[in-house]
Formats: structure tokens, sequence, C-alpha cells
């Protein structure tokens, strides 16, 4: 079995689609779940529309590259695009090291003895 390198769809199509960008100013996460807050507009970029129909409910960042067969790094502008115009919002995942991240000690405490007396 020979392995080829991921096929992403022609160079130039890429950099039309983003406009020539390569960096999004906004960092999404590949687990950051986005949500529409707007319905696709007449004039709107496809893939943006397509965006918009596909965050109707929480989507990860990276459901949403896989959806649009796009590298997760122009997936990334083009969020950042309709975040920026207010079409979408995102909810980034806390850091596992934040202490609001982090159980509360006592309250593991009662659940461990709730499961011993079952």
């Amino acid at each position: 079995m020979t392995l080829r390198p991921v096929d992403t769809g022609p160079p130039d199509r890429l950099y039309t689609v983003t406009g020539g960008r390569s960096r999004s100013e906004d960092s999404f996460d590949l687990v950051t779940l986005v949500v529409s807050e707007s319905r696709p507009s007449t004039g709107m970029q496809s893939e943006h529309v397509r965006i918009l129909e596909l965050c109707r409910h929480p989507t990860a960042v990276v459901e949403v590259a896989a959806e649009l067969s796009l590298p997760v790094t122009v997936v990334r502008i083009l969020l950042d695009d309709l975040h920026t115009a207010g079409r979408i919002t995102a909810r980034h995942p806390r850091a596992a090291n934040s202490p609001a991240a982090l159980a509360d000690s006592d309250l593991l405490m009662e659940v461990l003895h709730g499961l011993r007396r079952l």
C-alpha cells in the first residue's frame, strides 16, 4: 500500500477561498464549538453559507473542516470572518488546569461515599 499526501484541493482555490490570508485573527481550537447566530444571506461566499447551515447546532471546528473537505487552517480563517461579522459564536474549551475546570474535592468525596453505599 502506497501512502499518498492528502489532497486538499488546488492551492489557487484555497487562496481564493481565504482571500489570500494564511492566518486567522482568532484562535479556534479543533474542539471549539461553533453555533450560527444568523441565517445565510444572498451574496455570501458559498463556504460561509455552508458553515452557517452546518452550525445550526453546536459543531466542533474539526467537524466543520471534515464536512467541508477543507484544511483546518482554511476553516479557521472562514470562521474568523463569520465571527467578526457576528454571524457565529464560539465557545472555547476550558483549560484542564484552570481552577474553574477542576472539580471540587468535597463534591467528589460525596460522590465516592454515595457510590460505596450502593
